[in-house]
Parts: structure tokens; C-alpha cells; sequence
């Protein structure tokens, strides 16, 4: 794995007025690295995306793909983005190759090596014995597939997936677990967007965890479990239930009030979290083992990635709300509208592939070579000193 990084956001910060969607983000990503980008709805995921294939500049800070500036070098870095919405659209009366057909047309690959390039990403993906059904026939799962040959068609170097995974039913979730992960062996660097966190600790190097536009946590997950949780939970099963008071007054006695501990009496277990470190833990069960505890099983419970989110955005907490959450009014008002906005942008990032498909392709049969530019860099979102939107003119 190359030490330099694919994929570089330096002090990133995208504002609307007065509300900071994206919030001095630095991030590093090298090559055949899966990034799990995680955040609750309205958290500027969605934001980062944007600036990262030049739908949107950012106020301050940069972003860079490969070197490329995703700002100043636009044309360039589009073909070196794949982007694949959680939802995207779909012609009726058009079977598989077909579609994949018109979008390689639109990216440009010439149409000697465009069979050959749709066969490649076929056999990728895992549907090439879908060739010849209609696209719109297609369960969702087999959807997914589809989708993610269509955003290989240019052959990026960073893939973006927003909730690949979503609606898919258990046999689909391994299929394109397996596929994301072929993608990465391959060398593409990755970016995915998952509610789904057990699915995506799976598959993910390093883990990202933004809230109200700000990084809470960067790293793999082993570190940030260590970042997150400093005492440690155990775990203790016992032989018989009438041995749970019994361990329980000896985990008082050995640990002091600084130990947090639940029995239940109907599971024959207790729990415990402690900062003690494995020799304290040895002398514990050594000390219950000696005491006459039937001791069946004495285990560390590991901190998952939905545990490290809940601890991270203070939703783990009763009564509490994501972490630095505004109570006033104008701040709930300023995360509705990042919630909007955020949503009206789902179409645009989708245009990443579809868009280079526009009005030309409308009048040429699909074997044609159609000529379609990327965005211009005036087409890019930009805002004015008061922080509105400007649309490009025309």
C-alpha cells in the first residue's frame, strides 16, 4: 500500500451563511484503503462528497485526489471519481448491457473497447449473467451490482458509495461485501456511507465519525475503541445463580467503587467495567476461582463500531444529544437547512456519472461516439458573501 495518500482534505470548511455544514475536516486516505464515513442524518457527509468530485467548492481548506486539486482541476478529477448513490435512475426498456453500453459512450470509452471494458466490469461485479435482462426488472440487490459496474466503467482510482447496502436482504449484503472488498484488493481507494455499522466494520481500514460538520474520531477501529472506551467491560458467566451475590461482593472487595458492576441473578452472569489492566483480571479470577465461585466463563466484551458511534455522538447516553448539539432555536433552524440541503444534493452528486450522459446522447444512437464534457469549473456550487447559493449564468 503506497504511503502517499489518494485522497487528502486539508482543513476543509464549507459554510451557508452563518451555518458551517463542514468544519476544518482533515482527512488522509492511500491507496486500496476502505473508509467507513459515518454521521447521523444532517452532519455534512454529504457536504464532503460534493466538494470531493467538484460539485461544490469549499469556503476554506482544500481537497485533493491523487495530487489533483478537486477545486481548481474539475475535468480531471471527475475521471478519477466513481460515485454511486444509495438510489439512482434507471431507463425502462433497456436491458443491462445496453445501459452500461450508453454510459461507457457517455464516458467517452471508444466503442472498439467498449464491449471488452463492459465485460470487465461485468465479470467485477458478478453480473454478467444479467446481460440480457431489462434493468428495470431487477431486484434491488442485482441493482446494486449493476450500479457499481456502471461507476467502473471509466476505471476510477477513489470510489464514493453512499449506503451500498441499504434494502439489501442478508445474502446481498455478503455479495456486495465481497464485491467492495475485491475493489479494494484491486487498488481503488474507497468511501463508504453506511447506517448499517456492523455490516461496514466488516469491510472498513479506517473509520471516520463526523457530527454537525466537525470529526469526532479518525482511525482504524482499534483505535478509536481505545479512544473511546478507557475502562474495560467484562463479562463473568457463572456455573450456578447463587454464586452472582457471592462474585459480585468479591468484585467490590478486589475493585473498590471505582467499579461499575450488574449482576442478574436469572442470566448467572455479572457484569463489570473497571480500568483494570490483565494482571489485575488474573489475580480476579484467581481470587474467585479460590473462593469456591464456579467461574464458566470470565470475558472481555469488545466495543463494536455502533458502540464507538453511540460514545462518540453522545447518543448512547439518556437524555442526551449529539455531541456539542445546539438548544437554541436559530442553531435547530440551521440544522434543518443543512438537512435540506444535504438532500437536494443527492441528485447533483449522482450526476458525477449520469450527468456526463446529458442532452447530447439524446439525438445519437448509443454505437456513436458521444461528446460529452464534464461540468465546467463555473458550473460548481459556489455561494456568495452572504452565503447563498449562486447559480451558474447562462
Amino acid at each position: 500500500m503506497s504511503d502517499q495518500p489518494v485522497v487528502k482534505t486539508v482543513q476543509l470548511t464549507k459554510r451557508y451563511g452563518e451555518f458551517t455544514a463542514l468544519d476544518s475536516l482533515d482527512l488522509e486516505l492511500r491507496k486500496g484503503q476502505i473508509l467507513g464515513y459515518i454521521g447521523p442524518n444532517g452532519a455534512g457527509k454529504t457536504t464532503t462528497i460534493k466538494i470531493l468530485v467538484g460539485l461544490a467548492r469549499p469556503t476554506s481548506g482544500q481537497a485533493y485526489i491523487d495530487g489533483l486539486d478537486c477545486t481548481t482541476d474539475v475535468r480531471a478529477i471527475k475521471r478519477l471519481v466513481g460515485y454511486m448513490p444509495d438510489v439512482f435512475g434507471a431507463y425502462d426498456n433497456m436491458r443491462v448491457r445496453e445501459y452500461l453500453d450508453f454510459f461507457g459512450a457517455a464516458f467517452k470509452i471508444p466503442q472498439k473497447h467498449r464491449a471488452t471494458r463492459i465485460g470487465e466490469v461485468m465479470d467485477i461485479t458478478g453480473t454478467a449473467y444479467m446481460s440480457d435482462l431489462y434493468v428495470e426488472a431487477l431486484s434491488h440487490g442485482m441493482k446494486q451490482r449493476v450500479g457499481i459496474a456502471r461507476t467502473l466503467l471509466h476505471d476510477p482510482s477513489v470510489l464514493i458509495f453512499d449506503e451500498p447496502a441499504n434494502g439489501l436482504d442478508p445474502a446481498a449484503r455478503i455479495d456486495m461485501r465481497q464485491v467492495l472488498l475485491r475493489l479494494a484488493e484491486m487498488g481503488k481507494t474507497l468511501i463508504v456511507t453506511s447506517h448499517i455499522l456492523p455490516e461496514l466494520s466488516r469491510i472498513c481500514d479506517v473509520v471516520a465519525i463526523i457530527t454537525h460538520g466537525k470529526l469526532r474520531a479518525f482511525g482504524t477501529l482499534d483505535q478509536i475503541m481505545h479512544q473511546v472506551r478507557q475502562r474495560r467491560m467484562v463479562l463473568v458467566t457463572l456455573a450456578q445463580g447463587h454464586d452472582v451475590d457471592a462474585m459480585a461482593n468479591l468484585l467490590r472487595e478486589q475493585l473498590g467503587p471505582d467499579a461499575e458492576i450488574k449482576p442478574s441473578p436469572q442470566e448467572q452472569q455479572v457484569r463489570f467495567s473497571s480500568t483494570a489492566d490483565d494482571e489485575q483480571l488474573s489475580r480476579l479470577l484467581a481470587a474467585a476461582v479460590g473462593a469456591g465461585i464456579g467461574v464458566a466463563q470470565f470475558n472481555e466484551v469488545p466495543l463494536d463500531l455502533e458502540d464507538a458511534f453511540l460514545e462518540v455522538t453522545g447518543l448512547g447516553h439518556a437524555g442526551a444529544g449529539p455531541a456539542d448539539a445546539p438548544t437554541d432555536a436559530p442553531a435547530e433552524q440551521a440544522d434543518e437547512e443543512t438537512d435540506a440541503a444535504e438532500e437536494s444534493t443527492d441528485a447533483e452528486a449522482e450526476s458525477v456519472a449520469e450527468g456526463e450522459a446529458g442532452s447530447e446522447a439524446d439525438d445519437e444512437q448509443i454505437d456513436e461516439e458521444v461528446e460529452v464534457e464534464p461540468a465546467e469549473e463555473d458550473d460548481i456550487e459556489d455561494t456568495d458573501e452572504n452565503g447563498e447559493t449562486e447559480k451558474p449564468k447562462t
